[in-house]
């Protein structure tokens, strides 16, 4: 007798996720959060976050209005770790376990020469021929990302490495979000909203106005982002 199978189709995808780790003081922590958002207007939209409780000791009550509280502010939470399971039902979001910060790598996991050899190599840098225009987001986790033209404001670039921009930053770059602290950020011209690595970041308001216009780079040093201008040796022997 034939079989009456239904075939169908499971894809593997992946997301970048950004986390958030609310810290004690909760209001504290919200004031700060406001603050943030309010120099990077629009950072959030349509972007999934992942809610770290795992500093915060929260009742259910209090894990609720927390989760109000972001959703206010246009920031959607779509799942929760670091909480103990009995506080969420199906009003909150679920909760996910065995999450790993960007660029950790399980030895357990790597693969042997045969498998290897099998497997297409997936690309460590990125090529972008045309300017990045507003509204647009680019997500490339693998490695650099360098850009022939410029970013617009309103339009972001997201690497797993350092970003090169031939062309003028005007919107946001966010470098090493694998967990590359030795990821840089190069751009022909500053006029950013906002620039990060790996975590740090700077807004237009923390930046110095002398840099605006000018070929910069940027770097982590640290626990703080560190910038300055790119000057070229032709320069230096005027």
């Amino acid at each position: 007798m034939a079989s009456n199978c239904t075939r169908f189709r499971l894809v593997g995808r992946s997301y970048v996720l950004f986390v958030l780790m609310p810290e004690p003081p909760l209001a504290v922590w919200l004031g700060e959060l406001d603050v943030w958002a309010r120099r990077s207007h629009g950072f959030f939209d349509r972007r999934p976050v992942l809610l770290d409780l795992s500093k915060l000791p929260l009742s259910k009550p209090e894990l609720a209005a927390l989760i109000a509280d972001l959703k206010a502010r246009n920031i959607p939470v779509v799942a929760v770790e670091g909480v103990d399971s009995q506080l969420l039902d199906f009003t909150l979001p679920p909760l996910i376990h065995g999450g790993r910060p960007g660029g950790e790598s399980d030895a357990d996991t790597v693969a042997g020469p045969a498998e290897t050899q099998d497997r297409p190599c997936e690309p460590t840098s990125l090529l972008l021929d045309k300017p990045v225009r507003s509204g647009q987001s680019i997500v490339f986790t693998n490695g650099d990302v360098t850009v022939l033209g410029s970013i617009s404001s309103g339009a972001e670039v997201i690497a797993g490495g350092s970003i090169h921009i031939y062309g003028t930053l005007r919107g946001r770059a966010l470098a090493g979000v694998s967990g590359n602290a030795d990821a840089r950020i190069f751009c022909a011209k500053f006029d950013a909203e906002l620039v990060a690595i790996d975590g740090l970041y700077a807004t237009a308001n923390d930046t110095t106005s002398y840099l605006c216009g000018r070929p910069v780079q940027a770097w982590r040093d640290q626990d703080s982002l560190q910038m300055r201008e790119i000057v070229s040796s032709a320069r230096r022997r005027v």
